[in-house]
């Protein structure tokens, strides 16, 4: 009885210590996430205030270079994956294909016909893109190739000696 209790136990920490993993990855990716929002917002700002081209000129310039932020560090120390970056790219790249026509064409249409505020729609498709790509990252492009990078080996092998 007492070492299935100690079976129990041992599965009750791993437990604990998945979700604390999860956990950080998340604010890992919160983190990076709002680093890129800032260069977002800095490069959407600079396009629209110096200028004249609409909203959606400004938008998609500023979050081609988010992505490209977003993506290296969210690979290399989120999901330390060393997957094959072409391909993860490419992934990376589908999911634009879908969210940035859609985000695009919206915010264009939200800001420019109906006259709401470019920040507060640029906002409302951050907080969008934040939500559905780390979704996406966490299961679809780095799901079977997280903590595979030099990052995560040396940290398990420095477990393992503990």
């Amino acid at each position: 009885m007492k070492d299935e209790r100690g079976a129990g136990t041992k599965m009750a920490d791993d437990l604990n210590k998945k979700n604390k993993q999860e956990t950080l990855r998340a604010v890992k990716f919160g983190l990076f996430s709002v680093s890129a929002g800032i260069i977002e917002v800095i490069v959407f700002t600079g396009m629209d205030m110096f200028t004249a081209l609409g909203y959606w000129p400004c938008y998609l310039t500023a979050l081609i270079c988010s992505v490209i932020w977003n993506f290296t560090l969210n690979r290399r120390y989120t999901f330390r994956s060393a997957n094959n970056v072409p391909v993860a790219m490419m992934k990376v790249a589908a999911f634009y294909c879908v969210f940035t026509p859609v985000t695009t064409i919206g915010g264009d249409y939200l800001a420019d016909n109906l006259g709401w505020n470019n920040y507060l729609v640029l906002g409302l498709t951050m907080a969008c893109n934040f939500i559905t790509e780390y979704l996406y990252d966490r299961f679809f492009v780095f799901g079977k190739t997280i903590d595979t990078n030099d990052i995560a080996k040396r940290k398990a092998e420095k477990m393992k000696n503990a």
